[in-house]
């Protein structure tokens, strides 16, 4: 079932194929790309096609139902195990979201039922996470709003809107229904090198739907703090630990400290799926680094000086004492604990 552009402006699925919108181009080029294999999809997640923890996980559990059709077109006598397989390479193809996992997991179960009908069973299922994850960052977005003082200024950091997730957004499903509840008098956006999805994508999103939005070199917004300029600072995340600490985009970690000396609040925007139960703190989250180059070159043309060496870690870790409330579709967590984050899950 094709869904609205508009609001699912990332994803598309119609049945047959996985459609894609190739993040990598924007905001200069839209366009879509069709996937009908779970080994290209596993590389649209690695290349950034795709990008965003809810969002992966949306294609995640498309890049399930593909799998299976094709397995079970095979007609192999060992298409579970072949299967297994594929579900391994797509598990693999970013370590630290955790909504990839969290979405194979939710799919798997489905696998054990019958084979004439399989294929229509898991697609209603990715189809499920995908409604859900709208509505999620829909709830997500008043919740969160709710939080915002009238005339407040907002900065952002990375991409986490329609862009990251099913649609709507999370960090800027916030600002989305703040804006429409007339809280907001400004919204900043971080750059955020080296992939620059604030100025590229944050910017843009915003845009197409008449928020206006300043953009920001990383390091500026310590000094817009200063200014008086900022009252809230509103990100997502692509992983939250058991005691509330949270993995995102490069770079959130020094602007939490800054906000914090500051005495500006500090918002964490994400569904439930993003919480990792098993993973005790911070520390135990696997932080992907990529290669240096993509630190050399902007827009394809190389910037550094040659054969400078790079580190190009793309998360860092805030810790839960940095964090003054969590979003989630399930309620908020303010000043989030282990013992806050667990009665999260009991309601």
């Amino acid at each position: 079932m094709m869904m609205d552009r508009r609001e699912s402006p990332a994803i598309q699925w119609d049945g047959e194929e996985l459609i894609l919108l190739d993040q990598r181009i924007l905001p200069l080029q839209e366009e879509y790309i069709s996937y009908r294999d779970v080994d290209s999809v596993a590389a649209a997640i690695t290349d950034m096609v795709v990008r965003g923890a809810p969002a992966i996980g949306v294609t995640a559990a498309y890049g399930v139902v593909l799998a299976t059709k094709n397995r079970l077109a095979a007609s192999s006598d060992h298409w579970q195990e072949d299967l297994d397989g594929d579900l391994e390479r797509l598990a693999q193809a970013r370590p630290t979201a955790i909504n990839l996992h969290w979405a194979i997991e939710r799919m798997r179960p489905l696998l054990d039922g019958d084979r004439e009908s399989l294929v229509k069973s898991l697609a209603a299922e990715a189809e499920a996470i995908h409604q859900e994850d709208i509505a999620a960052c829909k709830k997500m977005g008043d919740l969160g709003a709710a939080y915002i003082n009238p005339g407040s200024g907002v900065l952002t950091h990375c991409n986490a809107g329609a862009l990251a997730t099913g649609g709507y957004g999370t960090a800027l499903g916030v600002i989305r229904s703040a804006w429409r509840e007339n809280r907001l008098q400004a919204v900043f956006a971080d750059e955020t090198r080296p992939w620059l999805q604030g100025a590229r994508l944050t910017a843009w999103e915003l845009l197409q739907d008449n928020i206006p939005v300043s953009l920001l070199a990383d390091g500026a917004s310590s000094w817009l703090m200063k200014q008086g300029q900022v009252d809230w600072v509103v990100v997502g995340s692509d992983r939250i630990a058991a005691n509330g600490d949270v993995a995102n985009k490069i770079g959130t970690y020094a602007v939490a400290i800054a906000a914090r000396y500051h005495g500006i609040k500090f918002m964490v925007v994400a569904p439930t799926s993003t919480i990792d139960q098993e993973v005790a703190s911070g520390d135990d989250i696997p932080i992907e680094v990529r290669e240096a180059e993509e630190l050399f070159s902007c827009s394809g043309g190389r910037m550094a000086a040659e054969k400078a060496a790079g580190w190009n870690p793309v998360f860092d870790i805030t810790p839960a004492e940095l964090v003054d409330v969590i979003v989630t579709e399930r309620g908020v967590v303010e000043n989030p604990t282990r013992e806050k984050i667990e009665a999260l899950f009991s309601v």
